[in-house]
């Protein structure tokens, strides 16, 4: 049987292969006790066998290896897709429902006062988001995240109650509440159960509802500006279609999702151990529940946390512009009526959902995230620059076909990167305490732009918006020369601890990385 491999303070390795003494998947886990262990060889758990039978071994722990992953996925990714297409319904529906009347029913037709309602999402979703991210470390996961999921798709469907701008700012602070537990936490969950290798693909696809989405949304706001004579405001109806399922959803969540390898009921015995052994020969199971402040101290105090936080900012100006505008900016392409504006939002979102899959998964297979990450940014680009340079009133057929074509590009720049950015950072620490530190730093000072988005596009700027994409072009070319001087350092880095470690360590040798993090001798980044 596979065996895992256990960092200890006593120098002396062991043959002694112990096991986890699990309770319930709802008890005290505060000290789980490992299981596997050390000196061993990496790749064939405790069987040094050779020629036939080494390959005969080889290929039946593959074999496993693809059986465990498949049902890794099968159990945690649809929820994971699930709650991403639920915040992402409720979090951006508010641009949807303008078009539907909210903002001539509640808002007093002010531009500010819908710039104001999309910032109190933000003001709360960014000051709680490290705090959210640490919960998940110390509680299990999916308490955590279903506690999120239940306070934002409450305030989601109280959103169709309102009566006045304060109770919809009320609601949308709420919102932000409950997605701060939600957002990269769900990326810390996953990284407790994948390795690097399965990392990016894996937070491409939840993050890959956040596309689907936009083009769930756009129909279903179609369908419901499309109703005619009805007891309620459309953009009533729109909040009650998309909030009252994540109610539900929420609380599968809680008695569904398998939280941790240690301890959930969802593996067998045999599963769990393999499943270890490929967290363990990446050092990045620690087999405890609870916050080390010690690595919550290294993130904060490591420059390039703040660095890619700032570059992923770049990347969610975008992202708030179109999470806030996409159906403005579509409407005044072609002088839509606000039901096709709806309907035309959808294809964009279906263009970024396949290529940030095509490019996850390459990220994955050759193990880099800079070069990847700079491709969206380069796209993004050339979306704005679209967008600033053809005129949008009165386009002829080309232009109206090239300014769309920039919203495709604008649509793929914004949420490819997610993932990419969500991976490198995961990737890049020692242990799971500065990961999710790290990970919540990602929205609290990643976010701050998407303040500014809200106020990016009033409507007496359109329909060409030049503030907007002057704004967003510049953020586009900042985080492109962001990710390329951040792959370029960490290229560096693991060259110069080649040099002074006389080469990299074999694969599964223990690291260090609960005492030094990213500092361990051995420990290399992804770059």
């Amino acid at each position: 049987m596979a065996t895992k491999h256990v960092q200890m303070s006593d120098p002396v390795e062991k043959e002694e292969a112990t096991h986890y003494d699990y309770a319930s998947e709802h008890g005290d886990h505060s000290t789980l006790a490992p299981t596997g262990t050390r000196g061993t060889d990496p790749e064939k758990g405790s069987v040094h066998s050779h020629g036939a039978e080494g390959a005969a071994y080889k290929a039946g722990l593959a074999s496993a290896e693809r059986k465990l992953l498949l049902k890794l996925d099968v159990g945690i990714l649809p929820f994971a897709v699930l709650l991403y297409l639920s915040a992402y319904l409720d979090r951006g529906n508010l641009a949807n429902a303008r078009l539907a009347g909210l903002e001539k029913g509640v808002l007093e037709n002010k531009d500010t006062n819908y710039s104001i309602a999309l910032c109190c999402f933000f003001i709360t979703y960014i000051l709680l988001s490290i705090p959210g991210t640490l919960l998940a470390k110390q509680i299990n996961p999916s308490w955590s995240i279903s506690a999120g999921a239940m306070v934002w798709s409450i305030a989601a469907t109280c959103q169709a109650a309102v009566q006045n701008r304060a109770g919809l700012f009320v609601c949308r602070l709420f919102i932000g509440i409950g997605e701060a537990m939600f957002g990269q936490a769900m990326a810390l969950h996953l990284s407790y159960w994948y390795t690097k290798e399965d990392l990016a693909k894996r937070i491409g696809l939840f993050i890959s509802a956040g596309s689907l989405s936009g083009a769930f949304g756009g129909l279903i706001s179609y369908g419901v500006t499309s109703i005619k004579h009805a007891s309620l405001e459309n953009w009533r109806i729109l909040f009650l279609i998309e909030g009252c399922p994540s109610v539900l959803l929420a609380i599968c969540v809680f008695l569904f999702m398998p939280s941790r390898p240690e301890i959930s009921r969802y593996l067998s015995e045999d599963e769990r151990t393999l499943c270890l052994t490929r967290l363990n020969r990446e050092n990045l199971q620690e087999g405890t529940i609870g916050i080390d402040w010690r690595g919550v101290r290294r993130c904060l105090t490591d420059w390039k946390t703040f660095v890619v936080s700032i570059m992923y900012s770049c990347m969610n100006l975008t992202l708030g512009s179109v999470g806030g505008f996409l159906p403005t900016i579509v409407k005044n392409i072609g002088d839509f009526s606000n039901a096709r504006a709806q309907l035309m939002t959808v294809p964009p979102y279906a263009v970024a959902l396949v290529f940030m899959l095509l490019l996850t998964s390459y990220s994955d297979k050759v193990q880099s995230r800079g070069i990847p990450v700079m491709v969206p940014f380069m796209l993004g680009i050339v979306g704005w620059a679209v967008l600033l340079a053809v005129p949008a009133a009165h386009a002829t057929h080309a232009q109206f076909s090239g300014r769309y074509f920039a919203c495709i590009c604008i649509v793929t720049a914004g949420y490819t990167n997610i993932p990419l950015i969500m991976a490198w950072q995961s990737s890049n620490t020692g242990n799971q305490s500065q990961r999710a530190t790290s990970l919540g730093m990602l929205n609290s000072l990643g976010q701050c732009l998407s303040l500014a988005a809200a106020f990016l596009f009033p409507s007496k700027e359109g329909p060409q918006f030049r503030k907007g994409c002057i704004v967003n072009l510049s953020f586009q070319s900042m985080g492109l020369v962001i990710a390329l001087g951040m792959t370029l350092f960490y290229r560096w880095e693991n060259r110069r601890r080649d040099r002074v470690e006389g080469g990299r360590p074999p694969k599964g040798t223990p690291l260090n990385v609960i005492e030094e993090h990213d500092l361990a001798v051995g420990f290399r980044y992804v770059p």
